[in-house]
């Protein structure tokens, strides 16, 4: 039961990645490819519909987590505490500046909120990046629980990190530079015209440096942590994960030059889904790894609620998942298609949502 629910929190964490992943790589390249204000409503217009709504997964998969591994939900909120606050923030700033940047016809309001956007999605990515990166390498965690870590201390990994050191650094930069390349397939696939081919040309560029970067991490990640490896070898399923992250990469740099817009973007979303699940597997049974003494670590098993609690929850959460699915469905069916220059929202208008058609 313990190790269904550690696939269930990460499969939401995976989906998260896909669904909000999109929204930030938007974020990160709308200025580059959005040379006009009525460019940057049309790719506003492109996430308005879901952009709010991807972001949900984040607030459910925090759910699930505290309900099914509490320990972990605590001890992992007053360690990442600085972290946690800063993607607070972060978030709250994507959100304002798509709602507040055309509530006023002035240029210099817009680059205002544009550059807010573009920043905080940026460094959003970097941050999950960051978090990520963390989790695989391990965290100064003791019997007692896991103080709050400070963002830096000598850019090391070590027995006692910070946040910040040069690997979580490197796997940051990957998640920026692969987000960036997701965003752009996305608005490929979702624009016409100058927008899309602009897209199109950076995609290509942010997945050659993506999947150089994927290389490096995937070298660094062995010397840090070289027993993950051994871990996936261990188990043979976890091949699929790797296969599907592979064949993901091949289809983003294949199909955006033959006019295939939307299995390039499908492909950038696998390879997300691989590249997360595979994280995730070869770190289990662990939740928080303790770089101090391992026998300290949160894992699937210790940090389980009641064997009887769990079961009933995973009924109602599979109800839970149905609906939530068949909405999702529905959402992407009523919002495909290319997005036409009268769907950008007006000069008086903000972007398009569920909470603000």
């Amino acid at each position: 039961m313990e190790a269904a629910w550690f696939a269930i929190v990460s499969g939401m964490l995976a989906v998260y990645a896909v669904l909000d992943g999109f929204d930030f790589g938007v974020g990160i390249v709308h200025r580059l490819v959005a040379r006009t204000d009525e460019e940057r409503r049309t790719v506003l217009a492109a996430i308005g519909p879901v952009w709010d709504g991807n972001e949900v997964w984040l607030i459910a998969a925090g759910g699930v987590l505290f309900m099914a591994f509490p320990r972990v939900y605590a001890t992992a909120f007053s360690g990442f505490y600085l972290a946690l606050m800063v993607v607070l923030w972060l978030i709250i700033l994507r959100g304002v500046a798509i709602e507040f940047r055309s509530h006023q016809d002035h240029p210099l309001w817009r680059e205002l909120w544009d550059t807010v956007f573009s920043a905080a999605s940026a460094l959003l990515a970097v941050a999950f990046g960051t978090t990520l990166g963390n989790l695989v390498r391990g965290v100064p965690l003791r019997r007692e629980g896991l103080p709050g870590m400070p963002l830096f201390t000598n850019f090391l990994p070590g027995r006692e990190p910070g946040l910040l050191d040069w690997y979580t650094g490197l796997v940051g930069l990957f998640t920026l530079a692969t987000l960036a390349g997701h965003g752009a397939l996305y608005l490929a696939w979702r624009t016409d015209g100058p927008v899309r081919e602009r897209s199109l040309v950076l995609a290509r560029v942010t997945w050659k440096i993506a999947l150089v970067l994927w290389g490096v991490a995937t070298a660094a990640t062995a010397w840090v942590r070289p027993d993950l490896f051994s871990s996936l070898g261990s188990r043979p399923w976890t091949i699929a994960f790797v296969a599907l992250a592979m064949v993901g990469a091949w289809g983003a740099l294949r199909f955006p030059s033959r006019g295939r817009d939307l299995v390039a973007f499908l492909g950038s979303s696998a390879f997300l889904l691989g590249l997360v699940a595979t994280a995730l597997a070869g770190n289990y049974p662990f939740w928080l790894r303790s770089t101090l003494d391992l026998s300290d670590s949160l894992t699937a098993t210790n940090s389980a609620s009641a064997r009887y609690g769990l079961g009933v929850a995973l009924v109602w959460w599979a109800v839970g998942i149905a609906l939530v699915a068949g909405y999702f469905t529905h959402l992407f069916r009523s919002v495909r298609g290319k997005i036409r220059p009268d769907d950008a929202p007006g000069p008086a208008a903000s972007a398009p949502s569920p909470l603000n058609p």
